[in-house]
């Protein structure tokens, strides 16, 4: 058994800047590209970090659940949906592929929902905001079963001593009744060094043995030359590298979906029969698995 990206979505329109409505706009068009019922949906795992309003609680995956029209009626008979949050930063997306693989292969659900995605805790963009390095922006991955080759590989997993190479939170002794609009955000000066080091070691693992593969990468983007650093690290020819749309900042959590959504829809993954994803962030901590793409593939 196989785990595949059945559809993919995504949101990152300029009429809201609301996390929960753009994560469940991706939703939403994920299943209605897969032509999959919100009730077939067994698990739903919110990976975004920065969300509305700096909201702690009720858990972000259970509003972008409702958001997204998933489990709304609860009676005797209707099917369940669970929904929770596992936040890692960069890496949260590939760490949920690992999470769902195991879910799909107990066989209590067919269908696991990922979602990504962040934004600014005031829900605006404003000048104040300009140094704030994450886009707004919402995508989603719905995961099945299938038979066959295809799908994810293992998931390899590397966290390096030594610290954080950055961090995010919000300075309560001076932030004062403001606090729930705004966060501060530290990195260090040799951040994506610190990440690129880390994130060469887990693609290294994803790859090992699979020599006769045609590869494209699909990268974490702390800047927009961060994919090509780590393909050059890599020996990955250039044109290989397949990233989001980076006009507006970094999209953070969102960057692999977004980014592999965008190159099925321009058909720029033909030719090739994998795609590497690597996520890294600031633990420093990466992690990687090597995507066999099913004959045909959809967004």
């Amino acid at each position: 058994m196989g785990v595949r990206i059945r559809a993919t979505g995504t949101s990152n329109t300029t009429d809201t800047y609301s996390i929960v409505e753009h994560s469940g706009r991706a939703a939403r068009q994920s299943l209605e590209r897969a032509g999959i019922r919100p009730d077939q949906v067994g698990v739903l795992i919110n990976t975004g970090i920065f969300r509305d309003s700096n909201t702690v609680e009720p858990a972000v995956a259970a509003l972008i659940q409702k958001a997204a029209g998933i489990g709304l009626d609860y009676t005797r008979t209707d099917p369940r949906t669970f929904s929770f949050d596992l936040m890692n930063g960069a890496v949260g997306v590939v760490n949920a592929v690992q999470v769902a693989s195991s879910v799909l292969a107990t066989g209590g659900t067919d269908h696991v929902l990922i979602v990504a995605g962040d934004t600014h805790p005031s829900l605006t963009r404003s000048a104040a905001d300009a140094e704030f390095p994450y886009a707004t922006a919402g995508a989603a991955l719905l995961l099945d079963k299938v038979d066959g080759p295809e799908g994810f590989g293992p998931v390899h997993i590397a966290t390096a001593p030594g610290g954080p190479a950055g961090q995010a939170y919000v300075d309560t002794a001076t932030m004062g009744t403001a606090g729930r609009g705004l966060m501060t955000v530290e990195r260090d000066a040799d951040f994506e060094d610190q990440i690129l080091a880390v994130a060469g070691d887990v693609a290294r693992a994803a790859l090992a043995g699979a020599t006769d593969a045609r590869v494209a990468l699909i990268a974490s983007t702390p800047s927009a030359h961060f994919p090509k650093r780590l393909a050059d690290a890599l020996g990955i020819d250039q044109d290989a590298v397949r990233t989001p749309d980076l006009t507006d900042g970094d999209p953070h959590t969102a960057a692999l979906p977004l980014a592999y959504d965008r190159a099925v829809g321009a058909g720029t993954l033909d030719g090739y029969t994998h795609v590497l994803f690597v996520a890294a962030g600031a633990g420093p901590s990466a992690a990687a698995t090597l995507y066999r793409l099913p004959a045909g593939t959809t967004a």
